[in-house]
């Protein structure tokens, strides 16, 4: 018989190692569930979030006196009125006003005590970052008065301005906490880096940092500027002029003690809503990156 190389089977050894094991894919809890169990509450979530949305819609799309379900035939009539005869488009530009400014002035200022917070060491700094976290437990109403006095002196009662430095202050503490995380993140080599190469301090930030900083920056505005959007108690303390006042000063004007107009109501609830919707859909990408970045010390 004749055999060759190709033929001639390989002597096993005499201790031959057993074969390893195949790795087998550990089940988590989730995946053994059954799907009714997962999608049962948040069905029961979702229904009772946005009842009260299509409930708002109902008012505000059907005509006054009905009784239906279904907002047909529907009518814009509750729009126009509160856009023309409430004043709600003059609401609705101070309101902007506001909240573009707040946020100018939030992120301007966080972005520089963040920095200082995130790369400095200071005698002071962990008694100042303990009072920076004992603020956020104050309440706005406590605020009132001592800002009331204040603007009082200034001249600047019944002044967007006051509304905007008093928003501005309310939202700097947790702002300049955050933007300190989202800068620890960014590894300080990067800035030596530019610093070997020539440049300073405040290039090497606009260069280097600034650009890493977007997803925070974003978060931190955007929380600016909605909470300023949706505050009541500074515009209604320190603006007295109707022609001065913000959306939800507005939607106080539409109750009184004897009647309830729920259409138009309903409708300025739509018209405050609206813009808050629009910019998440648009930021909320950046939104979940910036806050689960500052969320995670580097």
């Amino acid at each position: 018989m004749i055999t060759t190389e190709a033929t001639k089977a390989a002597p096993a050894p005499a201790h031959a190692a057993p074969a390893a094991p195949r790795p087998t894919k550990r089940r988590r809890a989730w995946d053994e569930a059954p799907r009714w169990q997962i999608y049962l509450p948040l069905g029961i979530y979702l229904v009772f979030t946005l009842i009260p949305f299509y409930w708002i819609l109902l008012f505000a799309l059907r005509p006054a006196g009905s009784t239906s379900l279904v907002p047909w035939p529907m009518t814009f009539v509750h729009f126009e009125k509160v856009w023309t005869d409430r004043s709600f488009g003059t609401f609705f530009y101070n309101s902007v006003l506001v909240g573009v400014a707040t946020l100018i002035m939030t992120t301007l200022v966080a972005l520089a005590g963040g920095y200082a917070l995130a790369r400095f060491d200071f005698k002071i700094k962990r008694a100042f970052m303990l009072g920076l976290l004992c603020s956020q437990f104050v309440p706005g109403a406590l605020l009132l008065v001592p800002l009331f006095e204040i603007f009082a002196g200034l001249q600047m009662i019944n002044s967007l301005g006051s509304v905007i430095i008093a928003e501005t202050v309310f939202q700097l503490p947790l702002s300049m906490i955050l933007i300190s995380n989202f800068i620890k993140n960014v590894p300080y080599s990067l800035e030596e880096a530019a610093w070997v190469d020539g440049c300073n301090r405040m290039t090497s930030f606009r260069i280097v940092v600034l650009p890493l900083l977007r997803p925070g920056l974003i978060a931190v505005g955007s929380f600016a500027f909605v909470h300023s959007w949706n505050h009541f108690l500074f515009a209604l303390m320190f603006l007295n002029n109707q022609e001065k006042q913000t959306i939800p000063v507005g939607l106080n004007t539409l109750m009184s003690a004897d009647s309830v107009d729920l259409g138009a109501l309903a409708a300025g609830g739509i018209i405050a809503a609206v813009p808050v919707v629009i910019v998440f859909a648009f930021i909320q990408k950046w939104l979940i990156t910036g806050f689960s970045a500052g969320a995670v010390k580097g």
